[in-house]
């Protein structure tokens, strides 16, 4: 019996088969006899369940336009990559072979070099094999970029597998984000992207392959194939094989649903990434062209690479509907190109599939990412939630020089304009002293920092205040008329004052850029070029996330779940926080060791709680004085549909759970790190003490929370509207004019003085 009923699924392409589909499945059979795949000895497949779950299907629906050999070359791919998870499972998870799974993945890189002429071992298995030969037929058409974020994708594929087996050991259920974010590492979709460049002929530039938009785009791809595969896998992976790493199972666990429940949640959450997709090519794509003066072969190759992971998600759900692998309403492959979901066919049908996808067309505009997120209503009374039982299990230290830097933080403050009326906001001023003393930012210092110098402290606490200062003060200014022109220029602008040379910058016409360059001269004078550069990274982080929040606003757009979480670490400036912890760890760290799962799921975790604290915190003050569209609670309530009750439980059971995977990261999983990676005791010594630093930071952001009076109602004020003098400009891109005037009258006070 099924667990559940497949949901209506949005489609919003149809999916076209490639003519050269029958050459595709002859190559691909007989170059999986070659490599080895078929032998009985394995117990992994034979020619009959290679047939039946026919990649040369799958290919041919996802990559509809790619010639008969490129066709061949990416089907063999893909033999090669459920291969490798078959064999994998039969060979190392079914018997929890930890030490020889290690072993057999340690093996791999080594058949994939970045020069491919380099000499390759002798392969002993068909996944060597099967690597080996498709090594050396792909990656010499490609640039040396490619190469390198295939190779990186292709190693997060073999190696995250250690993941799922090490999850099984364990009985464990990762959390949604966490899960979300290792399936991307383990799931293959980002690998498919980059295959997605090789079948279309179409490379994404190098100079914007690392950009937000590119980067979203890929992801979004990614999930809302992962998530389509697990409502198709379900059956076979849960309730077969025992698997722990599946979307619906996840969905279960963590929301007390029940296994249909949990599908259409999932769903919603595949249609909304593919919501995410649509909104990221129309509103990003075309502003990243002209900032990066992209050609116009580069354009039609970004062009072809999103309609190249367009095709690939309707052909894949069209194969999913009809591979043997999983469940479905499978028929025998012969539906006509053009047919939706597997539906009617032959003479008068055409019209009733058209009707079907515009049905689905529709759902999918209801549903969670579509229409409902442009539709919340703003500036509704909702009064302060109940704090949740926050889990905390690390107590506070508090630095002895608070008093002192209390002091020093709010008379710098003054120094740098933070308590002076604005031009063009009403009233007194962004913020007043009174305010600034009751957000008590020092004592947050206090608690991150409680063995730092006075100095450091007095610094630490100066940082915050100017972080939260530019946060309050970029939507105040830009916010009201959407000027985005002129919020580009403001940020455009901040990197002048952190010269990696600690040369001249030009003169600050507002509290942000002197604040900014106040600090940036007293925190990087001691750092070396290398550590300014990536202190500034983290700094340019931080404000360039506020450019998407107000993008967001100008659509009135409540942003999509995934996509809420990963900038909220960014906004909420956790990328500078931890630009200071590690600077302080010098070079005694391999910059490697920061990138392996581990590290960034202790990152990730810790920054999720301290975010996720901040939502329940800050509701009252975001939804109902501010109008703001960024806070979890309200992500939650709008994708669930659900009441805020409901939303508030959820977020809170969330934070949670990333503390419990903070727990378990350090308990069991960065012990094995130091062990796979033979750290000496130094290193290890190090991150351990990151490790205390990032607890350390979660105790203290929820310490200042509960006694801040930034949150408090009666402290509470609707934001300064714009103020303009009478013929002041008006309008789109009139910041970039003010800001203008601004440096005129500057230079105008210079010369004359």
């Amino acid at each position: 019996m099924r667990p559940f009923e497949l949901p209506d699924f949005y489609v919003p392409y149809p999916a076209r088969l490639n003519p050269h589909l029958q050459t595709a499945r002859t190559h691909s059979a007989a170059w999986a006899k070659d490599m080895g795949m078929l032998d009985p000895g394995l117990g992994v497949w034979d020619e009959r369940l290679l047939d039946a779950m026919d990649y040369g299907l799958m290919c041919a629906y996802t990559h509809p336009d790619a010639s008969a050999a490129e066709l061949d070359l990416i089907t063999d791919w893909y033999v090669w990559v459920f291969f490798f998870d078959d064999h994998f499972l039969e060979t190392f998870k079914r018997g929890r072979d930890t030490a020889g799974a290690k072993e057999y993945l340690g093996r791999l890189p080594a058949f994939m070099p970045a020069d491919a002429t380099t000499g390759m071992p002798e392969p002993v298995n068909p996944v060597e094999r099967g690597l080996a030969d498709l090594w050396v037929r792909t990656v010499p058409a490609m640039s040396a970029d490619w190469r390198l974020r295939f190779t990186e994708s292709t190693r997060n594929l073999l190696d995250e597998s250690l993941w799922e087996l090490s999850n099984i050991d364990a009985g464990r259920v990762a959390n949604p984000v966490e899960y979300i974010e290792m399936r991307r590492r383990v799931g293959g979709a980002p690998w498919s992207a980059n295959l997605v460049e090789h079948a279309a002929g179409a490379e994404i530039p190098a100079r914007i392959a690392g950009t937000r938009p590119m980067r979203v785009l890929r992801d979004a791809f990614s999930d809302a194939v992962h998530l389509r595969n697990d409502l198709f896998s379900y059956q076979r992976e849960v309730e077969e094989e025992g698997e722990l790493s599946n979307g619906v199972l996840v969905f279960e666990r963590f929301l007390g649903h029940d296994p249909q429940q949990a599908a259409d949640a999932v769903n919603d959450l595949l249609t909304s990434r593919l919501h995410q997709f649509e909104n990221t090519v129309l509103t990003e794509l075309p502003p990243l062209f002209e900032e990066h003066a992209l050609a116009p072969q580069e354009r039609l190759a970004v062009l072809a690479y999103v309609k190249g992971l367009q095709d690939w998600q309707s052909g894949g759900h069209e194969w999913h509907m009809r591979s043997s692998r999983y469940m479905n309403d499978a028929s025998d492959g012969s539906a006509p190109a053009g047919s939706v979901l597997g539906g009617p066919t032959g003479l008068g049908t055409s019209s009733a599939r058209a009707g079907a996808a515009a049905l689905l067309g529709r759902t999918g505009q209801l549903a969670p990412g579509g229409l409902r997120n442009h539709a919340h209503i703003r500036y509704q009374r909702v009064g302060p939630l109940p704090w949740p039982d926050f889990a905390m299990p690390y107590p506070v230290r508090l630095n002895p020089h608070l008093g002192t830097a209390r002091r020093e933080s709010l008379e710098w403050a003054a120094r740098m304009g933070f308590h002076d009326p604005l031009p063009y906001l009403s009233g007194p001023g962004l913020w007043t002293a009174r305010k600034n003393e009751g957000f008590d930012f020092a004592l947050c210092a206090a608690g991150i920092d409680p063995d730092a110098s006075g100095h450091e402290l007095t610094l630490s606490a100066e940082w915050l205040t100017w972080g939260t200062y530019g946060d309050d003060y970029f939507p105040a200014v830009f916010g009201p008329t959407g000027d985005m022109a002129g919020a580009k220029v403001f940020n455009e602008r901040l990197p002048a004052f952190m010269p990696l040379d600690l040369g001249a910058v030009p003169p600050p016409v507002n509290p942000v850029e002197r604040g900014l360059h106040d600090l940036w001269t007293r925190t990087a004078s001691p750092m070396s070029t290398g550590g300014r550069r990536r202190f500034r990274a983290a700094i340019e982080s931080m404000t360039e996330s506020w450019l998407w929040e107000l993008a967001n606003h100008m659509q009135h757009r409540i942003p999509d779940p995934i996509d809420y979480v990963e900038m909220r670490r960014r906004t909420f400036g956790s990328d500078l926080t931890r630009a200071l912890a590690r600077l302080a760890h010098g070079h005694r760290v391999p910059p490697e060791i920061y990138q392996s799962r581990t590290l960034l799921g202790l990152e990730n975790a810790s920054a999720d709680y301290a975010c996720l604290v901040n939502d329940i915190f800050s509701y009252q003050k975001e939804i109902q004085f501010e109008g703001e569209l960024h806070n979890c609670v309200l992500v939650v309530q709008n994708f669930f549909g659900c009441d805020l009750p409901r939303a508030a439980g959820i977020v809170g059971d969330l934070l949670a759970s990333r503390m419990r995977q903070f727990e378990h990261l350090v308990a069991v999983e960065l012990p094995v790190l130091f062990e796979d990676l033979a750290l000496d005791a130094e290193v290890r010594e190090v991150l351990t003490g990151y490790v205390a630093e990032l607890q350390d930071w979660m105790a203290a952001i929820l310490l200042w929370h509960e006694c801040t009076r930034r949150y408090v109602e009666s402290e509470l004020e609707h934001p300064p509207a714009m103020r303009r003098p009478p013929g002041a400009p008006t309008g789109l891109g009139t910041a970039a004019a003010r800001l203008g005037s601004e440096l005129g009258a500057l230079r105008a006070a210079v010369i004359g003085a």
